[in-house]
């Protein structure tokens, strides 16, 4: 794993594509995101996962297009592209800390996290159209559903670049931060999930998966048909009860995921 760094610390993965000079990535990449993200899900220890990039200047170009023209197949793995942007059975958040330039698909793989912390230089484009190709690994879906139909439909069609500022102020980046927090913001951000029920955040990403798009009434209807699984297995866990009894006794909860 060479040009994915990990490490892991209190519940926290941390992912590092690390692939000078832009992390562009290629298909022997994104199916190394896929197992490490297939393991991140079963692993009952790991509560939150955080992804970067190195340096200071990409967090991803995205595909690798030089490889790709030297005969390395679009072959993205289980997952989708950087084994995020179709695993659509991962319960458990994702934050991205884009450092740098996210174009393309590294612009969708953060769009596929949960949440995004942005250095103040980092930079978002979609310039497929540009390329003769959409961007079709999630960014034509998940960018109008992400900020006003219409600015949107001016970045995919006009592949400009969005700046950290403006894309806080459309609600895509939840936080921006100078280069040198970058990292402890994210950290501090996944401490704070970490720190909560994890059925309970597996079941909010659950909710909100299952109703998006759907009006509050057909949102209350799911919650009380027995649809989403995630959201009886908290109401019926122990730790449900361990949260109002540490309240109550005026201590921190003692969690036990079941």
């Amino acid at each position: 794993m060479g040009e994915i760094r990990s490490q892991t610390r209190d519940g926290i993965l941390e992912l590092t594509i690390d692939r000078p000079p832009a992390n562009a990535i290629d298909s022997a990449t994104s199916r190394e995101l896929g197992e490490v993200f297939v393991a991140f899900r079963d692993d009952p220890a790991l509560r939150v996962a955080v992804i970067t990039g190195a340096g200071d200047r990409f967090f991803s170009a995205g595909w690798d297009l030089k490889a790709a023209a030297a005969g390395d197949p679009e072959d993205y793995g289980v997952g989708g592209f950087a084994g995020l942007t179709e695993r659509f059975d991962l319960d458990k958040p994702v934050v991205a800390a884009v450092n740098g330039w996210a174009a393309g698909g590294g612009f969708e793989l953060a769009l596929a996290c949960d949440l995004i912390v942005a250095a103040r230089t980092a930079r978002f484009l979609l310039p497929e159209v540009n390329l003769g190709v959409v961007p079709d690994a999630g960014g034509v879906l998940r960018l109008p559903a992400r900020m006003p139909r219409a600015i949107a439909m001016e970045l995919l069609l006009s592949g400009r670049e969005m700046d950290a500022d403006e894309a806080a102020r459309w609600g895509v980046v939840n936080l921006v931060t100078e280069p040198d927090g970058l990292l402890d913001a994210a950290r501090e951000l996944a401490e704070r999930i970490a720190t909560a029920a994890p059925l309970a955040t597996r079941a909010v990403k659950a909710i909100v998966a299952a109703t998006e798009g759907r009006s509050v009434e057909d949102g209350y209807r799911a919650l009380n048909d027995g649809s989403i699984a995630a959201y009886d297995r908290v109401l019926a866990s122990e730790d449900a009860r361990e949260g109002p009894r540490a309240f109550a006794d005026g201590r921190d909860p003692e969690w036990k995921g079941r």
